[in-house]
């Protein structure tokens, strides 16, 4: 290796570089990255597409001046080897290390948070008119994958972005891929541009051809791009994207740096916003991740030589897959849905075994929950697996359109709680408050598979209206040998009246059963339906002198303040104490530390109790 990476502490750097050392900094670059996600984990597939895409960028841009908003943010590895952050990057996604997703408070480089799809387009409009507000020089570029262009979001955006003059210029990284394949209309739609990219050809070549034809050319130009007439069709072929008012240009090889640097030349010059159609491969330079971007897109590591990865098939979501196939062979009313994330939410085996029941409706969460709610107004019953934090773009759809009406709809909120090294952007700690306020939802938080499948059980067959399950990232813990689940809306540990009573539910189960074992006069509840609440656990709580709630999730709005306020309306004497996660974001890291840290372990419970604890 020449080691030109290591010459790169700034984009100026870049900058000094030949052309001809380009191909050599790219394969650095790629190697860098598979060698860093390998051990660290993250997001492999994505990043190694947009190597030479990134390069461009910071050679025709001058950040921070200029403005990069990376859609979904999972791309970004590449920008922040360039930008800084070299020498710290094989901290990538530890505690206390460079996040895998920009941030703004780690480089002036990172001008926008990215965690969530769709959001860039709408960040760089209000970036742009925000610099020309305040007489600022610079463009704002935004990198939206076409996947992340199947949600609403971003058409939302494109609507209001026309009259930002000259400063706004969208980057369609299109390598035919989000997590899952690309689903729907814009799919096909950008599908039939790729295939006929001789219509922009001569779209170019109309437009310099009557420039230069004095006198009447530029006029009769002009009359065609205003015209809306079959001849405007024939000679621009007007696209989707020309028509909400940016000017294409593409499609693009993606991984050509010249011919990259060529076009964002142009459309930095140019007076209208600019969609620049680039086409990428997921994967590029990693035969395994060039196979099958969809299994290293989020991975937790791997194998460099054989490309192996380190993750299991024994886990929650998994568990939640095979049960579903199970019941939907007896059952034709069971249809699953997912929001562009079949295999990380367990629906691999079921979109193969039951094609005409599965919808993946693309990175469209608000879509899919009003979806569901029309599939369940007609007899249908949808199951609707979804990321906790993917799910809080649902929220006014789960309110209106389904437990407003009362319709049985069944969401699997996966990665639930703590995510680890995802960090603030992942972490699933809101759903049980957001849930929580919702009237006619019913939300189950099971601890072990068996009680995960009973509770989809109820779910499906016996609760009315919308119902929640939600459970972790991961393998559930052991059963203890002396606990049997009763797979009822709660479980008791201990006697009923005492000196202490812990309360939790989901996996801290785990946790608070060996704290419990480990101190004396101290009793157990598992809750394992929190909403609606048993009556009978707080029966049990008034006989306490002590209680603790341990919680998985946000304070504001969680478990344990709905129990104090049922206690206080009791006339409860005691005291009470809850230990959740407090008013911030939570960072990454291993989800053990960071479960440590906030003191929701063994060893933090018994500290919680006041019990002395040999360390």
């Amino acid at each position: 290796m020449s080691g030109l990476l290591d010459k790169i502490n700034s984009p100026n750097d870049l900058k000094q570089l030949n052309h001809k050392d380009y191909p050599l900094l790219c394969e650095e670059i790629r190697n860098t990255l598979i060698e860093t996600v390998s051990k660290n984990g993250g997001h492999l597939a994505s990043n190694l597409g947009v190597v030479e895409l990134t390069v461009a960028l910071h050679l025709m841009f001058s950040t921070p001046k200029d403005q990069i908003v990376w859609d979904v943010g999972h791309q970004c590895y590449t920008h922040k080897l360039l930008t800084g952050r070299r020498d710290s990057f094989d901290t990538l996604r530890r505690e206390g290390g460079i996040a895998g997703f920009p941030r703004r408070r780690e480089s002036e480089h990172d001008c926008f948070v990215g965690g969530h799809a769709s959001t860039s387009i709408s960040a760089a409009t209000g970036l742009a008119r925000a610099k020309t507000l305040k007489g600022e020089n610079g463009h704002v570029i935004a990198v939206i994958g076409d996947g992340s262009l199947t949600g609403g979001l971003a058409f939302e955006a494109m609507n209001n972005s026309s009259r930002i003059k000259g400063r706004l210029i969208v980057i369609l990284n299109d390598n035919k891929m989000s997590i899952s394949k690309s689903v729907g209309s814009m799919a096909r739609y950008l599908m039939s541009i790729r295939t006929k990219p001789l219509y922009f050809k001569v779209k170019t070549f109309m437009d310099k051809a009557l420039r230069h034809i004095p006198l009447i050319g530029n006029p009769i130009r002009k009359m065609l791009l205003r015209s809306k007439s079959l001849i405007k069709n024939a000679v621009y072929h007007s696209t989707i994207f020309e028509e909400m008012g940016f000017s294409y240009m593409g499609p693009i090889d993606g991984h050509d740096i010249k011919s990259l640097c060529t076009n964002l030349e142009y459309a930095k010059k140019h007076k209208s916003p600019v969609l620049i159609h680039v086409m990428t491969v997921k994967g590029k330079g990693y035969g395994h991740a060039e196979k099958t971007p969809q299994n290293y897109h989020g991975i937790s590591g791997f194998d460099m030589l054989t490309g192996d990865i380190n993750q299991g098939l024994d886990n929650y979501s998994e568990n939640f897959g095979t049960y579903l196939c199970r019941i939907a062979k007896t059952d034709r009313r069971i249809v699953a849905i997912t929001a562009a994330m079949k295999l990380g939410t367990g629906l691999g085996k079921f979109s193969y075994e039951f094609r005409d029941r599965f919808f993946d409706v693309g990175i469209a969460e608000e879509h899919a929950v009003t979806f569901c709610a029309g599939l369940a107004a007609n007899g249908m019953i949808p199951v609707f697996a979804v990321y906790s934090t993917f799910l809080q773009r649902s929220y006014d759809q789960l309110i209106h359109d389904a437990a407003l009406q009362e319709l049985k709809i069944v969401i699997a909120v996966d990665r639930a709680g703590i995510v680890g090294d995802d960090g603030e952007t992942h972490q699933g700690l809101f759903d049980v408050s957001f849930l929580s306020s919702i009237p006619n939802i019913t939300i189950y938080s099971p601890t072990y598979y068996s009680e995960q499948e009973a509770f989809f059980d109820k779910a499906i067959y016996h609760d009315p209206s919308v119902v929640a399950i939600r459970y972790p990232r991961g393998k559930a813990p052991e059963i203890p040998k002396d606990f049997k689940p009763s797979c009822g809306d709660f479980d008791i540990v201990g006697g009923q009246s005492g000196k202490r009573l812990i309360i939790t539910y989901g996996r801290l189960f785990d946790d608070a059963y060996k704290a419990c074992m480990q101190s004396e006069d101290v009793s157990l509840i598992k809750i394992n339906k929190i909403k609606p609440l048993d009556n009978t656990i707080i029966d049990i709580a008034l006989n306490f002198d002590k209680v603790y709630v341990f919680e998985e999730a946000v304070v504001r709005g969680g478990v344990g303040e709905h129990i104090g306020t049922l206690l206080l309306s009791r006339s409860y004497k005691g005291t009470l104490k809850i230990h959740g996660i407090d008013d911030k974001f939570v960072e990454q890291g291993e989800t053990c530390s960071i479960l440590k840290k906030s003191g929701l372990d063994t060893t933090g419970m018994l500290t919680a109790l006041g019990d002395n604890i040999d360390e």
